[in-house]
């Protein structure tokens, strides 16, 4: 019980990402020279729904790369829009030497259907994925495959630097730590993994036989979380490239808490659904997962809602971690939050 009271009080001190931090995570510490790289060909895939500014964002910085200059890089944008809305831009675009640009229309709409079209574009050695709503600093892509090539890496992970859209917002904090992804200052290898977006993975690592990404998580996301989970448990090397940054832009219309509650009782839900979608299911974990998640929603849901009455700094941090227990608990439909796929077809889908 002191156990648990002690880390129930840390949660509630523990400061967010400081800007410090994120400062330091963007800083350069790699000299041009230092990155310059001869390497196999890479294929880059950004894929895309109805956010036109956000990938005319990513595909420039993409073309702003530096130290790559010898990569054979071919950039694959996967536009899931039903009408195709991306095409007249991205076939119009004039790449800079060594780079080719693909435009790929994926109709029917999911996050598993655009990322599964993408990788049969072609079979370069190295798969790297940035999101349309991210941009990557002039070396970005040269650190990723750098810290590939120095811990031998099956999937490379980098750090995401959210900029906030509302200027004004409450809790800034909280949302700025909410949309980024930190991690170690040094680069090394790690026992966990990460989202999708500014990853790199080693094609020959990669499942052989049925999809990469589950068509099951096309609408409520997660696809990523099972095949990382999948490639960790089969052994894979997961690194870190803490220079490898990312910024993403996030709408006024996600830096609110209907929204990001939403997205943390979504995130709960991972453990508890990947233990159930395991070969074979794993009901024990589930169990023990359901139960974690019980005890969480309860604490955090009680001390998050007094916190909030009194609007307290921390408060939208506990509710965050009340969010997450309660997915874990409720991992099972009709408690399935769809974000992607055929919602984001609806008027005014959540987030955009």
């Amino acid at each position: 019980m002191l156990t648990l009271l002690s880390r129930f009080n840390e949660s509630l001190t523990a400061p967010p990402v400081s800007k410090a931090t994120l400062k330091g995570m963007s800083a350069t510490r790699f000299s041009p020279s230092q990155d310059r790289l001869t390497a196999s060909p890479v294929t880059l895939i950004i894929p895309t729904f109805r956010r036109p500014d956000g990938l005319r964002t990513a595909l420039e910085s993409v073309f702003m790369q530096k130290g790559v200059e010898r990569v054979p890089l071919r950039i694959v944008v996967c536009d899931n829009s039903p009408e195709g809305s991306a095409r007249a831009y991205v076939e119009a675009l004039t790449p800079p030497d060594k780079m080719t640009v693909v435009y790929l229309h994926e109709p029917n709409p999911g996050v598993a259907n655009a990322r599964n079209a993408a990788l049969k574009v072609d079979h370069d050695p190295f798969i790297v994925f940035l999101d349309d709503d991210e941009e990557a600093p002039p070396y970005w892509l040269s650190r990723m495959l750098s810290t590939q090539c120095q811990f031998k890496a099956d999937v490379v992970f980098g750090p995401v630097i959210a900029r906030l859209k509302d200027e004004n917002v409450a809790y800034r904090d909280y949302f700025e730590s909410f949309f980024s992804r930190t991690g170690p200052e040094t680069p090394g290898l790690l026992d966990v993994y990460f989202g999708c977006g500014n990853s790199l993975i080693r094609r020959d690592s990669l499942p052989r036989k049925g999809d990469v990404f589950s068509l099951e998580r096309n609408n409520c996301g997660g696809e990523d979380d099972k095949l990382f989970y999948g490639l960790q448990q089969s052994g894979a090397r997961i690194a870190w490239a803490p220079d490898a940054v990312v910024h993403e832009d996030v709408p006024e219309s996600r830096s609110n808490l209907g929204y990001t509650l939403k997205r943390a009782f979504a995130y709960g839900q991972g453990p508890s659904t990947t233990a159930m979608a395991a070969i074979p299911p794993k009901p024990v974990s589930c169990a023990y997962w359901m139960l974690n998640g019980l005890v969480q929603m309860t604490v955090f849901g009680i001390a998050g809602g007094l916190l909030w009455l009194v609007r307290a700094k921390v408060a939208p941090n506990v509710l965050d971690k009340a969010a997450r227990g309660a997915g874990k608990l409720l991992w099972f439909p009709p408690f399935k939050m769809h974000f992607y796929g055929t919602a984001l077809l609806k008027k005014n889908p959540a987030g955009r």
